[in-house]
């Protein structure tokens, strides 16, 4: 019977486990949203992972949409994350970015010569960002004119070839919460009357050509795509059919396989059953690794796995406060509380300074 402590291979990149460090902001990126030495140890004390997928990144700078937020398509950010890989192979450990880009959950503040941030609509989101004094509403956005979409495609392409000058194993697409990939597909926030909006197939489009732009760049095994059918994060409005919209979409990457798709089960940090959305017909339309997400603890990780439901199970809020987040499932050990306070923005408290089991034995 496998178990969550088993090796596993997706795609082209060997894991020692199937535990998952999910992807969490953190918004501690340096000037020119570098990764900085403290995101280094950060990244290095976890490699235990099977896998950890790094915090979102923006593809460009008009993908930002938070204070602090790493990216990954120049030559210093490229540097500053190459630190960070290399620390985590120097562990053992496998790491993959996670390509970003908010579309329109951004603020006109952090966007270039403060121009309204870019959406599938020119409709503002009823979501909030952080400025680093606090959370702020969004700004209003402008919808990207149609010969303005293969720019915003190539970004992921160049993006992902940065990744791999980075040191990184691969990356994850962010095509969930709310962010522009959700944007397009959303019949809910998608009010578009040109190829890319109104049906299933035009909504899907964009996703099709991040998809094929980034896996015909690195590879299809060194790929993966995160999405999330049902949450309502960043005013994600249901779709009206989000069954048939996200099968369809599964379905139509299959040619490119994948190494992975995460999905988030249910409302994103919240509760697992916020709508009915049938998990089990998805994966049956993909021929990768299927990875689950949302509020699994230690004995439902086991059971899926074991079940064979799903072949790796991300953890993300665990992993901030447990660094050994591992040995610590494996052992039955219990997990150190999480401060919540110190989640976004700050310096090593709430980010490094977590105990491991040794420390706390020796403490």
């Amino acid at each position: 019977m496998t178990t969550l402590f088993d090796p596993i291979r997706i795609g082209d990149i060997d894991l020692a486990n199937r535990i998952v460090m999910a992807p969490l902001t953190r918004n501690r990126a340096g000037p020119g949203q570098v990764p900085t030495d403290l995101a280094v140890e950060y990244y290095r004390q976890r490699a235990s992972a099977g896998l950890i997928i790094t915090e979102a990144s923006q593809v460009c700078p008009e993908g930002q949409g938070y204070l602090d937020s790493p990216g990954i398509h120049d030559a210093r950010q490229v540097a500053g994350w190459r630190r960070v890989t290399d620390a985590v192979h120097a562990e053992g450990g496998r790491i993959v970015i996670q390509l970003w880009h908010v579309g329109r959950i951004s603020h006109v503040s952090l966007q270039p010569n403060g121009q309204p941030p870019v959406s599938s609509t020119a409709r503002q989101a009823d979501a909030k960002t952080y400025l680093g004094t606090g959370f702020v509403p969004v700004s209003t956005p402008r919808a990207l004119a149609t010969d303005e979409i293969p720019a915003v495609v190539a970004s992921y392409r160049d993006a992902a070839r940065c990744a791999m000058d980075a040191g990184f194993d691969g990356v994850e697409v962010h095509g969930a919460n709310g962010y522009l990939i959700d944007q397009f597909l959303r019949d809910s926030v998608n009010d578009r009357t040109d190829r890319y909006g109104a049906s299933i197939e035009n909504r899907v489009r964009f996703l099709l050509e991040v998809m094929q732009a980034v896996a015909g760049a690195i590879g299809g095994g060194r790929t993966g795509l995160r999405l999330s059918p049902v949450t309502p994060s960043n005013d994600a409005g249901q779709d009206s059919d989000p069954q048939a919209l996200f099968e369809h979409a599964v379905g139509a990457l299959a040619p490119l396989r994948l190494a992975f798709i995460e999905v988030v089960e249910g409302q994103t940090a919240g509760a697992r059953d916020y709508a009915p959305f049938d998990y089990a017909a998805l994966r049956a339309r993909f021929n990768g690794a299927w990875m689950v997400n949302n509020g699994y603890q230690r004995q439902t990780a086991l059971d899926v796995v074991a079940s064979g439901a799903a072949d790796l199970v991300s953890f993300g809020r665990p992993f901030i406060s447990n660094p050994d987040l591992v040995r610590r499932l494996r052992e039955n050990a219990p997990l150190n509380a999480l401060d919540t306070s110190t989640l976004y923005g700050g310096g090593a408290r709430g980010y490094t300074d977590y105990p491991t089991l040794d420390r706390q034995v020796t403490a």
